[in-house]
């Protein structure tokens, strides 16, 4: 008896050690201060160009860098953002000239090389949103143009995140993605920019994935609940193929606008999934037959998740279809990211439980990788967390407790399934913690 609390003392430690270094790093619900990219709608019309912006006006008043970051929450200046959140819609309304005076400095509009002046004609900011969930705005601007222009160049400020530019008014319409400190080639005014099917296919394969890799912290835990189910390929290999099959058809449906289920259902129940595989893991290693249907049933509501942030990017009409499977494998590539990397971590632990790896050599690679890893999550690296677009200690202490948690597997090898008990189930523990967090955040806070 004595023996048994011991070890589930020991787990409930890793797992709380965990759960607090994911909680630090992810600032509590990923979904709920998540950036999203501005969306803009360009057209013009009697020497006129208008632009209708999409767009999260606190962050930009907060002056949150949103090149580097994933949730406002992790931003410098995060309690400016929330103190702007909470004020009246009117007032945020009446700060917006600051910003149209920045932009027009750069400018943000160029027609035929020439700056384009933008005005507000209109601000509309929603009063009953979630005091938990981004306010998106539509500001509607407009710029005199000259009647000849042939064409025009969007400028995005650095700092200022993504843009998606949709041409609107014209047959081949122009859509890009701007990042912040870029510009869109120049956008002929009588159409035929539109991008063709393979640009659109690769120009979303690095949205699907950036989706993944790094700002989708619940869809990683996830995956790695599939993982930590087993040391075998063919348990994983089932559940990977039931999530991709059952998120690839809600992704598809709810892209296309045929299914439509509200975040505020769909983002607990993802929280809830995470919960679910991590806990089962806890009490057991084998492929149950059910497990992989009640997977495929959480794949249709990570699908789901997909298919809002894909609504917030849209999707090009003229190239539905390249640019929904580009996403789509942007998002499996980011999915067997997650995959290869936690296996390199765990794999050498995994050889020396099954008697292949050299004991000693093993011991010291985890430790010296542990030492590095932490090292450098205590280390300034902006340059790193601008390419992660995410803190660099995110991914770095989690990474330091797993090579600690492997360094314990080799040093007690001898002890029954020493992978399962140091690192898997310790692991699952933590995931579900931080899952549990994140279901009782999305639905009661």
């Amino acid at each position: 008896m004595h023996k048994t609390f011991s070890n589930l003392m020991v787990k409930l430690t890793y797992a709380l050690i965990l759960s607090s270094a994911v909680f630090a790093g992810s600032g509590g619900g990923v979904r709920a201060h998540e950036v999203m990219p501005t969306i803009a709608d360009l057209s013009v019309s009697d020497g006129s160009a208008h632009l209708t912006l999409r767009i999260n006006l606190e962050a930009f008043l907060a002056g949150i860098d949103l090149d580097t970051v994933v949730d406002t929450n992790n931003a410098e200046n995060a309690g400016d953002y929330d103190s702007l959140r909470a004020q009246p819609a009117g007032q945020i309304a009446a700060r917006a000239p600051e910003l149209l005076d920045t932009w027009n400095k750069l400018p943000v509009l160029r027609a035929d090389g020439q700056p384009a002046v933008l005005e507000t004609v209109s601000i509309t900011i929603p009063e009953d949103v979630n005091m938990s969930l981004p306010r998106v705005a539509q500001w509607e601007l407009t710029a005199p143009v000259p009647p000849a222009t042939n064409g025009i160049v969007v400028s995005w400020p650095a700092g200022a995140g993504a843009l998606v530019v949709r041409q609107q008014g014209v047959e081949e319409p122009y859509t890009g993605y701007l990042e912040g400190g870029s510009q869109s080639p120049e956008i002929v005014l009588g159409g035929g920019g539109q991008q063709t099917a393979w640009q659109a296919f690769t120009t979303y394969i690095p949205v699907g994935f950036d989706h993944i890799v790094p700002k989708g912290l619940d869809h990683i835990l996830f995956v790695l609940g599939l993982f930590f189910l087993s040391s075998h390929i063919r348990p994983l290999l089932w559940q990977v193929s039931a999530f991709t099959a059952a998120h690839t058809v809600t992704l598809a449906l709810g892209a296309m606008g045929w299914v439509a289920v509200p975040a505020s259902i769909v983002e607990p129940l993802i929280a809830a999934s995470i919960v679910y595989v991590a806990v089962e893991n806890i009490f057991t290693s084998r492929l149950s037959r059910w497990r992989p249907l009640v997977i495929f049933g959480f794949g249709l509501l990570h699908g789901l998740g997909f298919a809002s942030v894909l609504g917030a990017f849209g999707l090009p009409q003229d190239q539905f279809i390249p640019a929904l499977i580009g996403f789509n494998i942007g998002v499996e590539i980011g999915q067997l990211t997650v995959i290869a990397i936690i296996f390199l971590c765990v794999w050498q632990a995994l050889r020396v439980a099954r008697g292949q790896g050299a004991e000693r050599m093993a011991k010291v690679l985890y430790l010296t990788l542990a030492a590095v890893a932490l090292g450098l999550s205590l280390m300034p690296m902006p340059r790193l967390a601008h390419v992660l677009d995410a803190p660099v200690a995110l991914f770095l202490i989690p990474g330091a407790l797993i090579f600690g948690a492997c360094f314990l597997s080799v040093q007690f090898r001898h002890t029954a399934e020493p992978y399962r008990r140091f690192v898997a189930v310790p692991a699952s523990i933590g995931i579900a913690l931080v899952g549990a967090y994140w279901f009782v955040e999305r639905v009661f806070l």
